[in-house]
């Protein structure tokens, strides 16, 4: 059950702290049962998975995941570091418990929720995803994780909530570049319109491989939304709100011309400083060929309804 709370007492005081220590077993609890219920499953011959989770793909294709050792060690998280590699170490200064997720605005049930309660009311699946940068290199991912519609449901959204917001947790003291201040304003901040937070693809990911999700890869909680551009999966949520009107992300205004609020894979759409046509399969042999990006990452039968008459090349 969420237990609901004033948003100017903090989690900690409410919520016995020793049930903040629980999660991780709270989470490995629902594996087990959820791996538990059902059969083999289409990739249990992977061995970097090891788990027999129920699928959420909607790709309708079978997906191979890439090398559990290269995503976990291959991260964009400018928080850490500019290089791909050095977050895996620098990240690990993280601090994760006590964590809970402050909810508010158009909402008739605001609060600050303990993680540990978030999740004891949600089924956690496996999503097999691709993940597409807007750097133009790929992954597929298995990830685990609960529809953000069910947590929105939850705390019942008003008619006016348009828009949602969410922003990173903010530890300079463990993000060295939050205490240099580098290139962007923290802490980082993105955006989803309400149709695509309750789509069902878009996800909130607690494990990735059938285990915890590492803290490079966005511990303890971080957005999911396979037919973006990996930027608007934001990492390491804290707060999460309900608006009447689009929030300011950072990346698009960092650079409005080349990250846009959308952010929508899109071939035809470049970059302004290199092609969006094709991708680098992250994992894939030296002699591989580029894999010819899809409108919407291959998403398109179950999101391009969202877009409908909408003008692609100007809401990018």
């Amino acid at each position: 059950m969420i237990v609901k709370s004033q948003n100017d007492i903090p989690a900690s005081e409410i919520t016995d702290p020793l049930i903040f220590k629980q999660r991780r077993r709270i989470i490995k609890a629902m594996l087990a049962t959820t791996i538990a219920g059902v059969g083999t499953s289409a990739v249990a011959d992977d061995k970097s998975i090891g788990t027999n989770l129920p699928k959420g793909d909607f790709s309708g294709e079978l997906l191979t995941p890439s090398p559990a050792n290269l995503i976990k060690n291959y991260t964009n998280y400018y928080e850490f570091a500019f290089n791909k590699e050095d977050s895996t170490t620098l990240a690990q200064s993280l601090r994760i418990d006590p964590w809970s997720v402050e909810i508010s605005g158009e909402v008739e049930k605001p609060g600050t929720y303990a993680l540990e309660d978030v999740l004891r009311q949600q089924t956690l699946k496996e999503h097999i995803y691709r993940f597409r940068c807007v750097e133009a290199w790929s992954m597929v991912i298995p990830w685990v994780g609960f529809s953000l519609r069910d947590l929105l449901k939850s705390v019942k959204p008003l008619s006016t909530a348009r828009f949602v917001k969410f922003t990173s947790v903010y530890q300079p003291e463990a993000m060295p570049r939050q205490r240099a201040n580098a290139m962007l304003d923290w802490p980082y901040v993105e955006g989803l319109r309400i149709d695509e937070a309750m789509h069902p693809l878009t996800l909130l990911a607690v494990g990735m491989y059938g285990d915890f999700l590492p803290k490079q890869n966005g511990a303890p909680l971080r957005l999911v939304v396979p037919w973006k551009y990996g930027f608007k999966s934001i990492k390491a949520i804290v707060k999460i709100e309900l608006l009447k009107t689009p929030p300011t992300t950072s990346w698009n205004k960092f650079s409005p011309g080349e990250y846009g609020f959308y952010a929508n894979v899109n071939p035809s759409v470049a970059h302004p400083r290199w092609s969006q046509y094709s991708e680098r399969q992250l994992g894939s042999g030296f002699f591989t060929p580029r894999r010819r990006t899809e409108l919407f990452n291959g998403y398109g039968e179950q999101v391009a309804s969202l877009y409908t008459d909408m003008d692609l090349r100007h809401f990018y």
